[in-house]
């Protein structure tokens, strides 16, 4: 057990404890030498008692220590300190993408995408060096506050691939993103990772695993034989685009998936653009299923019915086949994987003495063809050996010329087989919209001109103060979200704020204004008005003496004012000089 305060090959100071799993516990620890806090990962103790495992744990974790890019965690140091086998890691600060969905729920299209294409670029280096994951999961994706995401647990996803479906820990959590071929024995490709990737894609979006079950057969049988649910039925609004980049991911034969994460990622940074929203449903040059496929999983689970049930009348003539009438139950297992295991390993031998004899060939690298036209690009990728796709993308570019190629899928350098399809990205050149001044101009007239350009507009009302200084006209654009010269691409946000004209109660006792002035006043604004006209000698008639609404006050239609107004004060008849009332005197 490992102890705070503990130094592991007399170097690396252990902190905390930061986190426990299947396969191996996880410290917070100081890299004594160099400075830093790292990540150690010591394996579980059963493991480390397997040879087998340690060797192809040590092998592979220094194979993973080669990768250097931002996506991916680095794999510092491997090593041994009395019988503790350890992996030491850049440490990071976040959380597992598995935690943000669980507080989530569900991510937006544009959050998921760009996770998918951080996710895509790293495995791509690993792909470029011809090293598999094999364990591609939510949990084994940090995100870091600042959005940056890192794939971790290269070295041991890679080591346990010959164990973990022994292990009942690790399978539970990997079996929901377990290509058909890892469940069936066939071992994993570079394809493996891009199943696994797309069933990752597919829970960003939705929030849900697309297989559920009650136990890991039950979940891996349903990647062997269930197509993945369409996600449009749950995100209608998913771009045909997106929902092209799932199915072909995720489909059951590896030769219909993506060759690499590369090709994965450049099909990735186009899909949310408006071209792609409604194109074509793929359709796929292989068959998806196959017998193999679900041979040894068929296997599993008619093991596992015939512990739990009585014999049924099928499965008694495939046992009388294999092991004869007079064989016990508890035998038949046995004898069934003996068959199965026999079948595979002649396979497994037969594809490797063959598959080399027919694909023949070494693989070349696709040359740069970056900034030539398309018809010399075409030439420059035939005359390599390469096929060229019919189907070109067309790609905003600020740098190359219109009609010359930006890039290629798979990539400039990549190696490929010869006879691998090309797709040249052509550039429609720079297609950037530059802003102008709209302040003055009718939000109407602006609005449509932007939208036409593929812009989205936003209008919002701005209070003012309309004065005499500053006068302002309803409709008319007074300020905007970018600035005047800036050029952004379609899709873009831009906010158009127009005048709310905010008007405030004036000082109608300063002498300026008359009874006729406020019901003018009153009406513009839709207020109603009452006048009280008070009797006084100490102002002349028809002045305002008092409001009931101070000066400065908002103005909102359908409020009352109250107006007060000097009236001259009445006369009092008394008697005339030289006349007694009623004749007394």
């Amino acid at each position: 057990m490992i102890m705070k305060g503990q130094k592991i090959s007399d170097r690396y100071q252990i902190i905390k404890s930061i986190g426990e799993g299947g396969m191996a516990n996880v410290y917070l620890a100081y890299d004594t030498i160099l400075d830093r806090n790292v990540a150690v990962k010591v394996l579980r103790g059963d493991l480390s008692n397997d040879e087998k495992f340690v060797r192809r744990f040590q092998r592979e974790a220094l194979a993973a220590s080669s990768l250097t890019h931002p996506n991916i965690v680095e794999v510092y140091d491997v090593g041994e300190d009395n019988g503790e086998y350890y992996i030491v890691m850049e440490y990071i600060e976040g959380k597992h993408l598995k935690n943000l969905l669980k507080k989530r729920g569900k991510l937006t299209l544009s959050e998921a995408v760009d996770i998918m294409l951080q996710i895509t670029d790293g495995m791509a280096t690993a792909h470029d060096s011809y090293i598999i994951h094999r364990d591609i999961k939510p949990q084994n994706i940090m995100i870091l506050e600042n959005g940056l995401v890192k794939i971790t647990d290269f070295g041991i996803a890679m080591a346990m691939n010959a164990t973990q479906l022994t292990q009942t820990n690790s399978v539970m959590g990997s079996v929901h993103y377990l290509p058909p071929e890892q469940a069936s024995g066939q071992g994993s490709t570079l394809q493996s990772d891009i199943y696994s990737m797309g069933i990752v894609m597919y829970e960003l979006i939705t929030g849900e695993l697309p297989f559920k079950g009650d136990n890991a057969v039950e979940i891996a049988l349903k990647h062997l034989k269930e197509p993945i649910p369409d996600i449009r039925e749950k995100i209608p609004n998913v771009p045909n685009s997106v929902y092209n980049i799932i199915k072909r991911a995720t489909a059951k034969n590896p030769k219909n998936r993506y060759h690499d994460a590369r090709e994965m990622h450049e099909d990735l940074l186009t899909c949310l653009d408006d071209s792609r929203r409604n194109e074509e449903i793929i359709s796929f040059k292989y068959p998806e299923s196959e017998a193999d496929d679900t041979k040894i999983m068929k296997m599993v689970k008619e093991n596992k019915r015939e512990k739990e049930e009585k014999k049924k009348e099928n499965e008694e003539v495939i046992a009388k086949k294999i092991t004869g009438d007079d064989l016990k139950k508890q035998n038949k297992l046995l004898i069934i994987l003996a068959f199965v295991f026999t079948g595979l390993i002649v396979g497994i031998t037969a594809l490797i003495v063959f598959i080399p004899l027919l694909t023949g060939g070494s693989s070349i690298k696709v040359p740069d063809v970056t900034d030539m036209t398309v018809s010399e690009a075409i030439d420059a990728l035939q005359d390599a050996g390469f096929v060229v796709s019919d189907e070109q993308r067309e790609v905003d570019s600020t740098e190359i010329e219109e009609g010359r190629v930006v890039r290629t899928s798979p990539a400039v350098g990549s190696e490929r087989k010869e006879g691998t399809t090309i797709t040249l990205y052509v550039s429609l050149g720079d297609t950037q919209i530059e802003i102008e001044n709209y302040t003055g101009a009718s939000y109407l007239e602006v609005k449509g001109r932007l939208e036409a350009l593929g812009l989205y507009v936003l209008i919002e009302r701005k209070d003012v103060e309309d004065t005499e200084e500053d006068k302002y006209e309803d409709g008319v654009i007074i300020e905007q979200s970018i600035e005047p010269g800036q050029k952004v691409s379609a899709g873009t946000n831009i906010t158009l704020y127009i005048p709310n004209i905010v008007t405030n109660y004036p000082d109608f006792t300063n002498g300026e204004y008359t009874v006729e002035d406020i019901e003018d006043f009153a009406e513009t604004y839709e207020l109603e008005v009452e006048f009280t006209y008070l009797e006084t000698s100490e102002y002349e008639p028809d002045t305002i003496i008092d409001q009931s609404r101070p000066e400065g006050q908002r103005v909102v239609a359908g409020q009352t004012i109250k107006i007060t107004v000097a009236k001259e004060p009445s006369l009092e008849e008394g008697p005339i000089e030289g006349e007694c009332p009623n004749g007394i005197c």
